[in-house]
């Protein structure tokens, strides 16, 4: 890699685009993108010193030595075209942060669930150990105030996305595997043995002296165990793993656990974010980071401070006994997690979701109406479908929720709109209540109103 090169990035405003855009503002590079507006990501970024361009034009890409563009653009775009043209090199997302992450000791997260606390986590915990990592991460660490930086350090942090096979591109030393749900099926023909196949694929491409580390509680990656040739290291609650952990103390916005290594007590984990599924992460966490040679009593020290991510169990307010939160679960497994973790407040839980994806809602239709039996009411907004997605006959948020009374609370109702969301709320709250936002699509404004809203009664 060559930092005296020009880097433009088209679509730079994303959360993974304006991490690597970050990083190698950092190392030295020149970086130009653009994008359709302004926002905090790009604002950012033109403060240390990025050219901003609000818009897409061909001229935009002349001089760059470099293109990189992001899953969301069309292949038409007017600057990938010119890019072409000129016989300007033209990468992936992915495959950008692959050469960054291949040629160190890549730390790659991957997973149905999870990707973005771990990743966080582990970035989180070298960075206060003195390892000085190099991060890329799909959300802000809030203790940081980013989602990117440009380390001295040989670690590289990164998610791992399974969603598109971009994770294929990746070498790494520690390759980690959450979990593995049927999820994105639509590019996999489908086939959730083709999601499978590929995980094997990623974790085979592991360097010869790195190791997967997986969580042997999850059925799916048990399947796959026999077929993975690299090294192995294992991680679990319920099950016969390396590493284990015990006495889970479940609180309000806290957990803590003790952990073991091959049946021998290491100590005690305390954690500032709730939930089992946080136990999981921070296991995976320790385990990378005592392989990338921190001390245990030194990334417990360190884990505690841990705030979370953006967008995960991210308190927005809290007034007159009200508290509202928000979080990125858009699967029915991050919805359990995340509605159990909020019941550990004590608190009413009325829980928002707004579905993303028509095919998403479509492969996964039964299990989302199962998903929210713990909350005590269940608010259901209509599809949030990305542009170009085709409706498919039959699903809607309407039908969601006639199955999720039937299957998991009589209490769901379906409002259209955030609007009608937030109007509805602003009448109802009272003391004692915790709404709770969840999906991947723009619901958090819904709780972020609703948070302004308490905080200017008080």
């Amino acid at each position: 890699m060559n930092t005296s090169e020009h880097v433009h990035f088209i679509g730079i405003g994303g959360y993974g685009m304006s991490a690597i855009a970050r990083v190698m503002l950092e190392m030295g590079y020149k970086v130009t993108g653009s994008d359709v507006a302004s926002q905090e990501l790009t604002e950012k970024l033109a403060a240390k010193g990025a050219k901003i361009y609000i818009g897409h034009t061909a001229e935009q890409v002349q001089g760059a030595d470099l293109v990189v563009y992001s899953t969301a653009l069309s292949k038409d775009n007017v600057e990938r075209v010119e890019a072409e043209k000129l016989n300007i090199p033209v990468l992936h997302r992915a495959q950008m942060l692959a050469r960054l992450l291949n040629e160190r000791k890549g730390v790659a997260v991957a997973g149905a669930h999870g990707k973005t606390t771990t990743s966080s986590m582990i970035a989180l915990v070298m960075e206060e150990c003195g390892v000085d990592p190099t991060f890329i991460i799909g959300g802000e660490i809030m203790n940081v105030g980013t989602n990117a930086k440009a380390g001295e350090g040989e670690h590289v942090v990164a998610e791992a996305d399974e969603s598109d096979g971009s994770f294929l591109q990746y070498h790494p030393w520690l390759g980690v595997v959450l979990n593995i749900e049927a999820d994105h099926l639509e590019n996999y023909e489908g086939d959730f043995n083709r999601l499978k196949a590929a995980y094997v694929q990623f974790l085979s491409q592991i360097k010869p002296d790195g190791t997967a580390v997986v969580c042997a509680d999850d059925h799916n990656i048990q399947a796959i165990l026999p077929d993975l040739k690299c090294n192995v290291t294992t991680y679990g609650i319920h099950s016969d793993a390396e590493y284990t952990a015990t006495n889970l103390v479940l609180g309000d916005r806290q957990v803590s656990f003790m952990m073991l290594h091959n049946g021998m007590e290491l100590g005690t984990v305390e954690l500032s974010v709730p939930g089992k599924h946080n136990v999981y992460n921070a296991m995976a966490t320790v385990i990378c980071c005592l392989k990338g040679g921190i001390s245990f009593e030194a990334i417990v020290e360190a884990i505690v401070k841990f705030n979370g991510a953006k967008r995960r169990f991210q308190v927005l307010g809290e007034a007159d006994g009200i508290l509202v939160i928000d979080d990125y679960a858009h699967h029915p497994t991050e919805i359990e997690a995340t509605i159990s973790a909020a019941k550990a407040t004590g608190k009413r839980i009325i829980a928002v979701f707004q579905p993303q994806r028509y095919s998403r809602t479509f492969f996964l239709l039964d299990a989302f109406s199962r998903a929210f039996s713990e909350a005590d009411e269940v608010i259901i907004t209509d599809i949030y479908s990305p542009a170009g997605e085709k409706q498919i006959e039959g699903i809607s948020s309407g039908k969601l929720v006639e199955l999720i009374v039937q299957n998991s609370n009589a209490g769901a109702r379906y409002l259209p709109t955030k609007e009608d969301v937030l109007n509805d709320l602003k009448d109802r709250v009272k003391e004692g209540d915790l709404v709770l936002t969840m999906g991947a699509g723009d619901i958090w404004k819904v709780g972020a109103a609703l948070a302004d809203s308490i905080k200017g009664k008080k």
